[in-house]
């Protein structure tokens, strides 16, 4: 009897999981689908089903009829830029604040922590103004996106450094290591799986960001891949077939580096959720 009532549990446990999948591959396929479709199947009963005819064509037409590549190599660019500067600001930052000792240490992390609570919207006018000698570079988006990563990626970064034991260091600083070097030969690899996670939150947050990219650049040769996909779309008629294209290969690099790097992520949720 009890193993009838665990075989019922594992199969809706499967099922419940099968069903979850399909929802977050539901999107994916739909986009696939989308872009292979004509303008009246898209804006007909079908919008939902299979294309009548695999229009492959809408791909080919997204890298000729646009500088799809040149938006891929700006926003290459300006992420690679944001998350190493990010990931190296705030690595460091997160060991100052939990291993060294210094009065205004609380201080100052509550007050970078008040970044996490600053609305986008809210300092788009103030940042307009105040990078007025950038604007038009791809400086004017790296800045913005280097400050609104930094909060996030050291409330990460110090919960875990706090579960490192302390010891570690003592033995290393012992054994007559300095500070620079316990750094990078103890806590920089110790920090691999963390630090994946907080690149792949802080490229999804560039790579995707759009209201910077329209406000701050104007030249289309510095467009990133959000606003050049943007401008695919016609003043009086458009193609959405070609623009679904361009956004199933802007997901495609997502993808792959997730695929790459989701073991990290995963080693890093379970520390946190072992030292929690």
């Amino acid at each position: 009897m009890e193993d009838k009532k665990n075989k019922i549990n594992s199969i809706i446990g499967q099922g419940l999981l099968i069903i979850f999948g399909f929802i977050q591959l539901f999107p994916l396929l739909w986009l696939l689908s989308f872009s292979l479709k004509q303008n009246h199947e898209l804006f007909g009963e079908n919008i939902l089903g299979l294309p009548q005819e695999m229009m492959w064509s809408n791909y080919i037409t997204a890298f000729s009829g646009s500088n799809l590549l040149l938006y891929f190599r700006n926003s290459i660019i300006v992420t690679g830029i944001t998350v190493l500067l990010s990931n190296v600001i705030s690595l460091m930052a997160a060991y100052a604040l939990t291993r060294l000792q210094w009065k205004l240490s609380k201080a100052v992390y509550t007050f970078i922590l008040l970044g996490l609570m600053i609305p986008v919207h809210a300092v788009l006018l103030p940042l307009f103004i105040s990078l007025d000698s950038v604007i038009n570079t791809p400086l004017a988006l790296i800045i913005p996106y280097v400050a609104f990563a930094i909060p996030l990626s050291i409330l990460i970064l110090t919960g875990f450094l706090q579960g490192i034991p302390r010891e570690i260091e003592e033995a290393a600083f012992i054994d007559g290591a300095s500070l620079y070097k316990v750094f990078l030969t103890i806590i920089l690899p110790l920090s691999k799986s963390v630090i994946a996670t907080i690149s792949i939150l802080t490229y999804l947050s560039s790579w995707n960001e759009l209201m910077f990219a329209i406000t701050f650049i104007h030249d289309d040769r510095l467009k990133t891949l959000p606003f050049g996909i943007i401008s695919m779309v016609g003043r009086y008629n458009t193609s959405w077939g070609p623009i679904g294209a361009a956004l199933v290969l802007a997901t495609i690099p997502t993808l792959i580096i997730y695929l790459f790097m989701s073991d990290k992520i995963e080693k890093s949720l379970a520390a946190g959720a072992v030292k929690g």
